[in-house]
């Protein structure tokens, strides 16, 4: 393995992004930290030479911007070895009542700005890296698994970057030595859930006995329910680079497990009880009629 290796880290101003550059430095590698406002990393760039990092801006959301911010990596460290497409925000609101700019805004990141980024690591990872090959790692959620309340078209936008995350594994060539995982946390304590952007609760939903009014309820101080640590899942993520053979999910934090869980046993049930519904749905064979 190449040392020191190259990291490409979207939504590096805070959070998830943030920790990961942090501790990529810490343990020796080259970080390429990506941001709409790269100031947010002014006292990183004091602590650290130009030969360890380098802060670009960058909006996900503009395929244009995108290409020239792996296009300036590549000029200035020569290839890519890890990409954490790790940029998004979220939006709290009844799904009924979130507005269309709300909604939309969420996938134009974290579904769209993030295959813009895919498109770009796995290009890179081929065509330009000697040894060909990558590591490619997907902030998903664990409300990519089970839709949660409050927060529907976040959890639809990281669920459909896991199916287009599935499509990617499928159709690469092995040859390529490309490794994906889907990294799905759940509950850590980073800036993000205080800051999170609430819109009106809609009329329908008033009640406070309704689960979307329990989980405004919550604001402010809802950090107190996340619990795990965002400095441990750096760890984890660079331990993640390291294997061999990476997982393709990676569910982190107990509710995490636990959803993950839910979901596969509400699965096998559903298969399990009404398989016979397709014992009888198949065209005829004409030959035989």
């Amino acid at each position: 393995m190449t040392s020191p290796r190259v990291w490409f880290v979207t939504g590096a101003s805070s959070g998830f992004g943030r920790v990961v550059v942090e501790h990529v430095l810490k343990k020796g590698d080259i970080a390429v930290a990506t941001l709409r406002k790269p100031d947010m990393l002014s006292d990183l760039v004091e602590q650290y030479p130009s030969s360890r990092l380098l802060t670009l801006r960058l909006d996900v959301t503009d395929p244009a911007e995108t290409t020239a911010a792996f296009n300036k990596a590549i000029e200035t460290y020569g290839r890519i070895d890890v990409v954490f497409n790790n940029a998004g925000y979220c939006v709290i609101s009844e799904a009924e009542g979130i507005s269309e700019t709300s909604a939309r805004g969420q996938f134009e990141v974290m579904f769209w700005g993030a295959a813009n980024v895919t498109k770009e690591a796995v290009k890179c990872f081929r065509d330009i890296n000697r040894p060909i090959g990558g590591r490619l790692l997907q902030m998903s959620s664990r409300s990519a698994f089970v839709g949660a309340v409050g927060v529907a078209h976040y959890g639809a936008a990281k669920a459909a970057l896991e199916c287009l995350t599935e499509g990617w594994a499928a159709e690469l060539d092995p040859r390529w030595n490309i490794k994906i995982t889907l990294v799905e946390p759940a509950l850590f304590r980073t800036p993000a859930p205080s800051k999170n952007f609430m819109e009106p609760p809609h009329p329908a939903y008033a009640d406070p006995s309704l689960p979307s009014s329990k989980y405004r309820s919550l604001y402010p101080g809802v950090e107190r329910i996340f619990t795990g640590d965002p400095a441990k899942l750096a760890q984890a993520m660079y331990r993640l680079s390291e294997l061999e053979d990476p997982p393709f999910r990676l569910p982190l934090h107990k509710v995490a497990l636990d959803t993950a869980r839910r979901k596969g046993e509400s699965l096998i049930k559903a298969v399990d009880e009404y398989a016979s519904w397709s014992d009888d749905i198949y065209l005829s064979d004409s030959t035989s009629s």
